[in-house]
Formats: C-alpha cells, sequence, structure tokens
C-alpha cells in the first residue's frame, strides 16, 4: 500500500464530484435540454476530448494493452480500426448529425433524433432504442465499475468488491448533480490525464528494457498478420463509431458548424494518440515485464509497468488514468442511457408528453441509479467476463444496431422509418446471436450485424411506401442548414 497514491486517488475523486456539484448550482434552474444535451453549447476543446473520453474507456488502458501484450502483433489492427473509425465519424458522419438533429426538431437523443427524422408519430422506434440502451449500457458500465475495482485491490489493497461500490457511488453522484455539462468537464480534464499517462509510461519504460527479457519472446509474437480474422475484426472494432450514442451525442452538442471543423482536429489527433500509444504499452510491456500469467489475467500489464517505474506522487497521478478511462466512460453512458429512458418512455408514453422539466430531470436520475446498480451487480460477478469482453460485447450491439440506420437516415432520402426500425432490430439480433452461435468463426460479430443491418434497412425502405414530401422537404433543409 502506497499512502502518496492514495492521496492522489482521494484528491482526483473529490475533484470530479466538485465538478458535479458546480455544475449542479450552476444549472439548476436549466430544463431538460440543459441536462441532458448541455444546452447545446459546448466548445470544441471539450466536445473532442469528451467524445474520446467517453470513448476510450479503461480498457484502452487495461484490456487492449494486455491483450497485445499476451497475444501479440496480430491485436493491433482493433487500434488501427478504431484510429480509421473514429477519424471517418468525426468528417463524415458529425457534420450532418449536428445539422440534422437541429432541423428535426431540435432532437436531443438519438432515438428522438430517429423518430423526428421521419415526423412519426409512432413511440416503436424510441422504445426499441431505449431497451437496446438500457442492456448494453449496463454491460458496458459494468466493464468500468470493474476496472477501478482491479485498480484499487491492486494498488492499495481494498477489497475489490469494495472499490467497486465506492466508483459508482463517485459516478452516480455528479452525473446526477451535474448532467451532460458536468459530464463533458470531467471527461475533458480526464481526456487530459490518460493521454499524458500514456505519453508517459511507454516511453521510460522503452528506456529500461533488458536484452534477455526481450529476446525471450518469441517469434510468432511479432507476426503482425497471423490471421486474415485480426484484421478483419479489428477493423471491424471501426464500425462501432457510427452507432455508439454516448459518443456522437457529443456531435449533436457542439454550439456550431465552425466549431465542429475544430473539434474534428482535436478529437481525431486525440484518439490516434491513444490507440497508438495503447498498443505501445502492450508491446513494450512485454518486452520490459516479460510475460506473466496474472499480468495477463487481471489486465494489470500498465498498472504494473507504472508501479515498478515511478515514485508514489508520479506513479498515483498516472494511474489516476486508468479511474479517468473508467469513469469518463461509465458517466457517458449513464447519461445516454437515462436521457433515452425520461425523453423517449418516460415523457411519452408512461406520462403522456405532461412531465415538467424538473419530473423529467429526476426521471433521469432513478435510471442512473438503477442502471449503476445493475452494473454493480455484473461486475462483482466473478464470471462476469473480462473487461475487454464486456466491452467488446457492449460496442457490438451499439454499432451493428444504430450505425446502418443513423447513417442511412443522414445520407438516403428514400430511407424512411420502417426501414429503420427494421435495421436497428436486425442489427442486433444478428450481433447477439453471431456472438452466441458462431464465435468459433473468429470473426467479431459487429461485423455481420452491421452489414445485415444496413442490407435489411435499404430492402425494408424500398419495399414499403417512400418518405411523404414534408420528410423529404425536412431532409433537404437538413442538408442545407448552416449556422
Amino acid at each position: 500500500m502506497n499512502v502518496t497514491e492514495i492521496a492522489v486517488f482521494v484528491i482526483y475523486l473529490i475533484f470530479m464530484l466538485s465538478i458535479g456539484v458546480y455544475f449542479f448550482i450552476k444549472s439548476r434552474n436549466g430544463g431538460e435540454k440543459t441536462y441532458f444535451l448541455g444546452g447545446r453549447k459546448m466548445g470544441p476543446w471539450v466536445t473532442a476530448l469528451s467524445a474520446g473520453a467517453s470513448d476510450m474507456s479503461a480498457w484502452v488502458l487495461m484490456g487492449l494493452p494486455t491483450s497485445i501484450y499476451a497475444l501479440g502483433l496480430g491485436q493491433v489492427w482493433i487500434s488501427v480500426g478504431l484510429a480509421v473509425g473514429y477519424t471517418i465519424s468525426w468528417l463524415v458522419e458529425a457534420p450532418r448529425l449536428r445539422r440534422f438533429s437541429i432541423v428535426a426538431n431540435d432532437s436531443i437523443t438519438i432515438p428522438q433524433y430517429l423518430t423526428n427524422r421521419f415526423l412519426s408519430k409512432s413511440r416503436a422506434l424510441q422504445v426499441i432504442c431505449a431497451a437496446v440502451f438500457l442492456i448494453a449500457y449496463t454491460i458496458y458500465s459494468a466493464s468500468s465499475i470493474k476496472a477501478c475495482g482491479t485498480l484499487f485491490n491492486t494498488v492499495i489493497g481494498m477489497p475489490a468488491t469494495t472499490a467497486m461500490y465506492l466508483a459508482a457511488v463517485i459516478i452516480i453522484g455528479y452525473v446526477s448533480l451535474g448532467g451532460f455539462s458536468a459530464v463533458c468537464w470531467t471527461d475533458f480534464f480526464q481526456g487530459m490525464i490518460m493521454l499524458g499517462a500514456m505519453l508517459i509510461a511507454p516511453i521510460f519504460a522503452a528506456t529500461m528494457l533488458d536484452a534477455s527479457t526481450v529476446s525471450a519472446i518469441p517469434a510468432e509474437y511479432w507476426n503482425p498478420v497471423s490471421s486474415w480474422q485480426d484484421i478483419v475484426s479489428g477493423f471491424g472494432w471501426g464500425l462501432g463509431y457510427f452507432g455508439m450514442p454516448h459518443i456522437i451525442i457529443r456531435f449533436m452538442s457542439l454550439e456550431s458548424q465552425k466549431s465542429l471543423k475544430k473539434s474534428a482536429k482535436i478529437g481525431i489527433t486525440w484518439t490516434v494518440l491513444i490507440v497508438i500509444f495503447a498498443a505501445l504499452i502492450g508491446i513494450i510491456g512485454r518486452m520490459y515485464l516479460g510475460y506473466d500469467e496474472t499480468t495477463y489475467t487481471d489486465s494489470l500489464v500498465f498498472i504494473t509497468m507504472v508501479r515498478k517505474i515511478f515514485p508514489g506522487l508520479l506513479s498515483g497521478i498516472l494511474l489516476s488514468a486508468v479511474l479517468a478511462a473508467s469513469m469518463s466512460t461509465a458517466d457517458s453512458q449513464l447519461l445516454a442511457a437515462a436521457s433515452a429512458f425520461a425523453s423517449d418512455v418516460y415523457q411519452p408514453i408512461i406520462r403522456k408528453d405532461k412531465a415538467r422539466d424538473k419530473e423529467m430531470l429526476w426521471a433521469g436520475r432513478v435510471v442512473v441509479l438503477i442502471i449503476a446498480i445493475c452494473a454493480l451487480m455484473i461486475a462483482i460477478n466473478p464470471n462476469a467476463g473480462s473487461i475487454m469482453g464486456l466491452v467488446s460485447n457492449a460496442w457490438g450491439v451499439f454499432g451493428a444496431a444504430f450505425g446502418p440506420a443513423i447513417l442511412l437516415s443522414l445520407f438516403w432520402k428514400r430511407f424512411n422509418f420502417q426501414g429503420a426500425v427494421a435495421s436497428i432490430l436486425v442489427g442486433a439480433i444478428v450481433d447477439i446471436l453471431w456472438l452466441q452461435f458462431l464465435a468459433s468463426t473468429a470473426i467479431y460479430e459487429i461485423i455481420p450485424g452491421f452489414f445485415a443491418g444496413l442490407i435489411v434497412g435499404v430492402i425494408v425502405s424500398l419495399a414499403t411506401p417512400a418518405p411523404g414530401k414534408d420528410v423529404e422537404d425536412l431532409y433537404d433543409k437538413a442538408v442545407e442548414y448552416d449556422d
């Protein structure tokens, strides 16, 4: 146990909570739009780093480097796929999604946008989307909470379960208090910490390599083309960005199209650096530490490397990056799920559009609490799977379900409501069935799920009546919109 590391963690957690309190006081008179989307007033730096940090959870510091550490360069394709997918989402998807969400009745959630995009009075799409959100985000959040447990258990000896309860309480606290603004600003600071830690650790480790440890690595470790499945699946991870609600909601929150261009440059640069250094942590970690089964099993390569190289104060600051990565993703996921339930289920279906802003905010806060508790129950289950495994499952469902529908809604005027419903359902179902019955193919389930959703969305749209003139006019207005 290192007292200095503990002190750094405590200061860090207090700072995160203080941000939530600040935005609670600042925006307590704001409404639903302020709580769930920050009033569309987010600047480019906060938006870019928030989008990146909400994406790169603890798996980028623990799961991905450890996979490369143990399995070799064939796992580097995940980093390549993520960099490519994220870049395309900012350059191609982000500009249109922001414009379309404004024109589509100033939509503040992804389910709301997809419904308003087709001027539909049916709530089917919102309910389906909200159901997928609640299930997938619970699994995703569990991975972040589990990472916090592993960190505290390894560093200060706190029982992992106790640490998970503590992390959940902190995250629930600042999300419930400050809403979207608190989430974005905490993510901004957490993104800075993550980048700094991931730059420093492998560089210092590289200067301390031992020739005997390096020479002991088997030759097959260095083969980047261990199988075609690794390459295809690696690029498949990039498909997830087109349908990841807690990431693309940032595109909708930007204050202007001009800010979006600047934000894209910042966000793409940050993410490319993160995935490059995640790979380097795994590779240099293998050369520096040698292979250890416990390090692999518990995803400890980054934590072990930092604690072995740096003294208490610096290691505490660098290890705070794991907390940052865990919390920055969990908070975004909880808020996205809460906004989907409050805006897309509670208000239109349960309250029949009679709920006031204050009631909506409390409905969202209750959902944050419920999902966090369910995620905690998954995280403390020893049979729940690894951090990387939990993230992979949730990432696949989101990308396959929402990616095709959102892209088609932004770039195809003929796309209709029926096609959107079919695309989301088929994408999610194929992804889950592939995971359950065809995982032995070693093809990441997001790939068949994504393309099944894309194909079905096109077929159903062509087989059903075309959108009315009012929907086509909305599409044209969104394409031409400029602020």
